[in-house]
């Protein structure tokens, strides 16, 4: 029997393809997929259910991931040329001159809630360190937030292509929109996790990027965001 191969960009439509660019410009631009109906402005598709069919048809493909039910509940797995998307994916070259300390504070757990220390409401002790990062990383989020910088553990997120060891530089906020990759503490049970954020009503999923693991359903009462990551320094 045949293994079905997955699509590549060579087969995509001219549609597709102009779906998949603008949702990687908007992602880009903004840090977060654009809605339904903001693709059907951008590629000129007046009707909500053919943007719905292309979307399946990519998803299928293995192009973007889908959240049913979640406003921009969207994600770029591959651009239209094929290739792997990761927008916080970064390295660091040795001879970069601009650059700005971002504190190293911690550890964050990349699998199943680590559970904190008593009175650590982010990550066990670590010696704090200073990590050189360019300042073009940073980018239009240099001084607008706190910026801070956690070494994973763990491999729940290694499908967003975050794995054990790797440095996540997060915006420390307190709030997260559907499909943002933060750094949460759960107040309850006094852990603390990596995880993709969504809010469905009274509770709060915190999705892996790992087909081997389930997702974490916590009320959201019992949720501290602590933080939004914002790029990713592999560790090869």
């Amino acid at each position: 029997m045949k293994s079905r191969k997955r699509r590549t960009g060579s087969k995509l439509s001219e549609r597709q393809k102009k779906i998949l660019q603008f949702i990687e410009k908007t992602y880009l631009e903004t840090g977060f997929p654009p809605t339904i109906r903001e693709i059907g402005e951008a590629v000129n598709i007046g009707s909500t259910s053919v943007v719905n069919y292309n979307l399946n048809k990519l998803e299928q493909a293995g192009y973007i991931k889908r959240e049913r039910n979640v406003s921009r509940g969207l994600r770029l797995i591959r651009t239209y040329k094929d290739q792997p998307f990761n927008p916080l994916n970064v390295q660091l070259q040795e001879d970069d001159t601009n650059t700005v300390k971002v504190p190293l504070v911690g550890h964050i757990v990349a699998s199943e809630p680590l559970e904190l220390p008593e009175g650590n409401d982010l990550a066990y002790p670590d010696e704090e360190d200073l990590l050189p990062l360019p300042t073009s990383l940073l980018g239009k989020y240099s001084g607008r937030k706190p910026v801070f910088a956690l070494r994973v553990n763990g491999d729940s997120m290694i499908d967003a292509l975050v794995g054990d060891q790797d440095i996540v530089i997060l915006e420390q906020q307190e709030t997260a929109q559907n499909g943002d990759m933060v750094a949460v503490w759960l107040v309850g049970e006094n852990k603390t996790t990596l995880k993709y954020f969504y809010k469905e009503g009274e509770r709060v999923r915190l999705q892996p990027a790992n087909a081997t693991m389930q997702p974490i359903y916590v009320d959201a009462r019992q949720v501290r965001i602590q933080g939004r990551v914002l790029a990713v320094i592999r560790q090869i």
